[in-house]
């Protein structure tokens, strides 16, 4: 499917409530989409179209949304692709998103529309996350795996600006392309793990982009008839509720290891967050736990407010939708993965409903 600069709306919109309250602000994915036309053609094609050993690059966007000096520059998108296809001796058939977000959703289409091959509609993840092995698609899980993972970004007038090759085991390798994040500023573009057509099928997400424009798509067709209306579309689409519609009363937001971890109070519902909305608790009882998705709008637009947007007196409806009507990656079913999150927010994820293993 030949897509063009109208889907960009629809693919950001429903990308950024996909996102959980992560996976990158709307206007970054605008831009990155209004460049992606610019550069080329953006075509979208199933993971069914492709051999099983056709090779796809997973693109990410990495670090800390809520960072004051990030600086990733268009070409340092296509950058981490290079390296990534230089150093590890491979050239991809097709490039796949991470995950899905305001941003995340168009990862690799720039570079795609740059370098004249598909992006491919099998994203690790059909819902943004915070950490690269919950992207990785299981493949934490085989033994021996050695994770090639290559990043740029930052701004060189500063002295900032990052290049970075790296392999090793996927929790050393993620580490380690974090803190380039860090060294940049917060944030990098990403290019890692090569893998086979056959393998994505399997273990990602297939139909979540798809997903992202349809959702988009029908909060966009809602607009007429006010902010409530595209709030009830998000939640009639995804089969989910709103929770509560009230004023924000408390953020506590700051930066760690890059990640931005904290918490919101929207009348009596509590959302922390470690890049994504990790929990909603009601006065004190829980009532959605991560990878269940929980999201905020702004209640008089309708528009995603992500977790490092959020600002005292802001009147947001908070969305909530089971597990079960999300696209999944293999890298939700695993406990292990949870761990940091838990560390992170000092709050049980794995015993409270998290993913059944």
């Amino acid at each position: 499917m030949k897509l063009n600069c109208a889907d960009v709306e629809a693919a950001v919109l429903g990308g950024a409530v996909l996102g959980g309250g992560g996976g990158g602000s709307m206007r970054d994915g605008k831009a990155l989409g209004e460049l992606a036309f610019q550069r080329g053609e953006v075509n979208l094609i199933p993971v069914d179209e492709l051999p099983e050993d056709a090779v796809l690059f997973t693109c990410a966007y990495v670090g800390s949304p809520a960072a004051e000096q990030i600086c990733v520059q268009p070409d340092a998108y296509l950058r981490a692709v290079e390296l990534l296809s230089e150093n590890a001796g491979v050239q991809p058939a097709g490039l796949i998103t991470n995950e899905c977000g305001g941003t995340a959703t168009l990862n690799g289409w720039f570079q795609a529309a740059a370098l004249g091959i598909p992006v491919v509609d099998a994203p690790c993840n059909g819902r943004a996350h915070p950490t690269g092995a919950m992207g990785s698609m299981g493949l934490h899980k085989i033994e021996g795996y050695v994770s090639p993972q290559a990043a740029a970004g930052g701004d060189a007038g500063a002295g900032r600006y990052v290049e970075s090759y790296v392999s090793g085991t996927l929790g050393a390798a993620a580490a380690l392309i974090r803190q380039a994040a860090v060294q940049a500023g917060g944030m990098v573009a990403v290019a890692r793990n090569p893998v086979g057509a056959g393998y994505v099928r399997a273990h990602g997400a297939p139909g979540a982009i798809q997903q992202c424009l349809d959702l988009g798509r029908a909060m966009l067709a809602a607009r007429e008839n006010g902010g409530k209306a595209v709030c009830r579309a998000a939640a009639d689409w995804l089969g989910g509720e709103i929770a509560a519609v009230d004023e924000v009363s408390a953020v506590e937001l700051r930066s760690a290891g890059g990640f931005d971890v904290g918490y919101v109070q929207v009348g009596s519902l509590t959302l922390d967050f470690w890049n994504e909305y990790m929990t909603l608790e009601h006065s004190g009882e829980r009532a959605a736990t991560f990878p269940d998705l929980i999201m905020t709008l702004d209640a008089a637009t309708g528009e995603p407010v992500t977790s490092a947007e959020v600002c005292v007196g802001h009147r947001l409806a908070v969305l909530r939708v089971a597990r079960n009507r999300l696209l999944l990656g293999a890298g939700m079913f695993d406990s292990r993965l949870y761990l940091p999150a838990e560390e992170a927010i000092d709050k049980p994820i794995i015993g409270k409903g998290a993913a059944r293993w």
